[in-house]
């Protein structure tokens, strides 16, 4: 199994590096979420693949005469942490985690919730004011622009305390104000 404090990948580089359509898709991505490089699409793409992966082990676990009880606990308690997560809705089921995009994955981060708040003016400025330390959830600093947002998290997201952009008369903070109008 390894050592468990050494540090493994996160990601898979993808079987073909040169593949026109995949990579045109990955700039798409890069520039829509202003991602700092491709290795942050290729976590999130990891951490569906998990998701899809139980997915249909349940699947599996169902069609081969397992407990239906078990099954259906397995199935319930997976569906309620990918709806705490915020990846699917309350009527979700297990086709639902089959479809889900990577898109998905990255409207969670951090850095597209502070942009979509309209906390930043575009996402690489979100990248830089969270990084800089501008941007607490709840009462913590947080300062990785790729940390997952629960939703319930995501109505705490404000300005640190002592930020200087935390000010209403911070010449960016009006800057901000007058892109998102």
């Amino acid at each position: 199994m390894g050592y468990p404090g050494k540090n493994h990948k996160q990601y898979e580089k993808p079987t073909r590096k040169f593949e026109k359509e995949r990579q045109a898709d990955e700039m798409r991505l890069l520039v829509n979420y202003g991602l700092r490089n491709k290795r942050e699409i290729w976590k999130s793409q990891m951490v569906l693949r998990r998701f899809r992966r139980a997915a249909r082990d349940i699947t599996a676990m169902s069609s081969a005469g397992v407990d239906p009880k078990a099954v259906e606990a397995k199935k319930r308690q997976m569906l309620e942490h990918l709806e705490r997560l915020g990846f699917l809705g309350g009527d979700a089921n297990i086709e639902s985690v089959l479809s889900l995009k990577v898109e998905q994955q990255l409207e969670r981060r951090l850095q597209t919730v502070v942009y979509r708040k309209g906390l930043a003016r575009s996402p690489k400025q979100a990248r830089q004011f969270i990084t800089h330390g501008h941007i607490m959830i709840g009462t913590r600093k947080v300062t990785i622009p790729g940390y997952h947002v629960n939703r319930n998290e995501e109505s705490q997201i404000c300005y640190a305390v002592h930020s200087p952009i935390a000010n209403e008369v911070h010449p960016e903070r009006a800057r901000i104000s007058k892109v998102g109008r």
